[in-house]
Order: structure tokens, then C-alpha cells, then sequence
């Protein structure tokens, strides 16, 4: 095999390109591109509690009023007798440090007073924590 190196002695044009600059260059853009990307690590970085973990809250503990139709108070399921015996009750919750919920529970029949006069009870004796349950009863 034999190279030619020059020009043609026939005076024709040499037309074919030169690639080994092109390959040159073409090396340094890949060797600064794997120096450059970051390397992919398959791991998942998390900030993970250190030391014992707290026991988990104890659930709040819940006391259900239940106004019945004609205004009759149901405490826990126990009929609550009279007045005076519901505001001790609710005197009672209002005097612990953590009070327990309250959930009042009105019928969909009762009138609005007896169920006014719960809340306003509560409220008076310093009950913070109540609250309507069973709304979904006066959709409709």
C-alpha cells in the first residue's frame, strides 16, 4: 500500500477530509462529559429518627350527649335525669386538665332549645372541646 502525500501530480483537487481532528476533538467533548456528569448512586437518602421513639398518644377520650326527640339527655348512653345532674357532669369535664370530646348528638325531631341548652351549659361551665356529630341526619 502506498500513500500519497502531496498534491496529485495531475492537477486534480484533493477532496477528502481530514477526520483525525475531528476524532480529536470529538475524544476531549466525551473525556470532559464522563468527567463532568455526576455519579448515579441507587440509594435513597433519608433523615431517619435517632434515639427511642414516644409511645404513641393515648385516643381521646370521648363522652357522647344524646338529645332524644322530646329533650330527654342521654349521657354515655345513661339517661340524665335532671338539670342539675347534666351540669355536674359537665361541670366534672370541664374541671380536668386534658377534657375528654364531647360529641352532641341531637335528634333530627328535637326541638332547637333542648339542644341550645346543652351547648349553652357546656359553654357556661368552661367545656372547650364539643362539638355536632351526626349531621348527616338534616340533609335531607
Amino acid at each position: 500500500m502506498a500513500m500519497s502525500v502531496g498534491s496529485a501530480g495531475d492537477g486534480e483537487v484533493m477532496v477528502d477530509i481530514n477526520t483525525t481532528p475531528l476524532i480529536d476533538v470529538m475524544l476531549v467533548l466525551l473525556i470532559m462529559l464522563i468527567i463532568t456528569i455526576p455519579i448515579q448512586t441507587h440509594a435513597v437518602k433519608m433523615n431517619m429518627p435517632v434515639g427511642p421513639s414516644a409511645p404513641p398518644p393515648k385516643p381521646p377520650e370521648i363522652i357522647r350527649i344524646d338529645v332524644d326527640f322530646d329533650g330527654t339527655i342521654g349521657w354515655n348512653g345513661t339517661i340524665v335525669g335532671t338539670d342539675a345532674e347534666l351540669q355536674a357532669k359537665l361541670a366534672g369535664v370541664a374541671a380536668q386538665a386534658d377534657q375528654p370530646e364531647v360529641h352532641l348528638r341531637p335528634n333530627k325531631l328535637v326541638t332547637y332549645k333542648h339542644v341550645a341548652h346543652v351547648m349553652a351549659t357546656a359553654q357556661r361551665l368552661g367545656v372547650t372541646k364539643i362539638g355536632l356529630v351526626g349531621n348527616e341526619q338534616f340533609l335531607q
